[in-house]
């Protein structure tokens, strides 16, 4: 049986593909909802060698089913933001300690330890709801960085403004991590010149905006900021994994996540480096729900495992996968 500490000790394309192998199996044998859609694939972990070879479960699963690996109790549920009305992506977790480990680590890998920062979070949009994820992670960053001055910010910015030039200007490593419309929110009404910040931006409206393409939003939040280049973190609902990016938007995922491209018309064939295609994830942290999931992301994965987002599909419509329904 695969151990947390065998997912967080990956080191080698080797040690990636054999921990992914041994999760699919266990997945295929203890996931009732994934072993059916294998089953409709005529997929059974004696024909696969190869990661590639892994089918990808469609994330919309996660709207309508639950999908879950053990039969252990549910510690708590993540649920995805929506309209009124609309089905939310529900993550059952059953071992919050996994999703601890994860954003932890990640974090020291791509920052350094989180004691050396001040955590400033401007998250409005998720800090109004239940049941989120990245709520969840900024809390605990915010508590592991044992700094009294780290903390969550709602509509107070003119307070955020002044606590982030003081730190800014003192020499305090910060970490200001905000939802794309709040930033853009802060930066109307005021201007900063940081030496010392992170600026992290986790996408998203929430249709509180217009929406930017990537390349617009950063050059209003570098202007504002006085920042020449603002960092961005790749998360899902239904991912306990994490990837970041330093600038331009090119992302990188921690030794336990891979991103590969599948085919927009053929949804079982996974493109080569550096082609635009469909957001594949695999994120070992999902040990205990489904590690292997198709997104409604579209995008670009290169030679060194880096990846970009370029925008998403139709939700109406994820051509060329006509499994979505057991």
């Amino acid at each position: 049986m695969i151990q947390n500490s065998d997912i967080f000790s990956i080191q080698t394309s080797e040690d990636f593909k054999d921990v992914a192998l041994k999760i699919f199996k266990h997945q295929f044998e203890n996931n009732a909802v994934y072993r059916s859609f294998c089953d409709l694939l005529y997929v059974h972990p004696s024909d696969v060698s190869k990661i590639e070879d892994i089918p990808f479960l469609p994330i919309q699963f996660f709207k309508s089913h639950q999908v879950v690996s053990n039969s252990n109790p549910i510690e708590t549920v993540f649920s995805s933001s929506g309209t009124t009305g609309s089905i939310t992506s529900k993550h059952l977790i059953t071992d919050l300690k996994v999703y601890r480990e994860s954003f932890s680590k990640a974090f020291d890998y791509f920052y350094g330890p989180i004691e050396d920062y001040t955590v400033l979070a401007l998250l409005p949009s998720y800090l109004e709801r239940e049941g989120s994820s990245l709520i969840y992670m900024v809390d605990q960053l915010i508590k592991d960085s044992k700094n009294p001055k780290s903390g969550f910010y709602l509509n107070n910015l003119s307070e955020l403004k002044d606590t982030l030039i003081n730190l800014d200007t003192d020499g305090q490593k910060v970490l200001l991590i905000g939802v794309s419309f709040a930033l853009l929110d802060l930066v109307e009404h005021h201007q900063f010149q940081l030496k010392n910040t992170v600026v992290m931006e986790t996408g998203g409206m929430k249709g509180r905006r217009k929406e930017l393409i990537r390349d617009e939003l950063h050059t209003i939040l570098k202007d504002g900021f006085g920042l020449e280049t603002i960092h961005s973190e790749y998360g899902m609902t239904e991912l306990l994994s994490q990837a970041y990016s330093k600038g331009n938007g090119v992302f990188e995922c921690p030794a336990w996540m891979k991103i590969l491209t599948r085919d927009t018309e053929d949804a079982l064939t996974i493109l080569p480096s550096n082609k635009t295609g469909g957001i594949n994830v695999i994120d070992l942290a999902n040990i205990n729900s489904c590690s292997f999931i198709a997104t409604q992301d579209l995008g670009k994965v290169y030679t060194n495992g880096s990846f970009e987002i370029i925008g998403r599909f139709d939700t109406s419509d994820i051509r060329g996968c006509n499994l979505m329904v057991l």
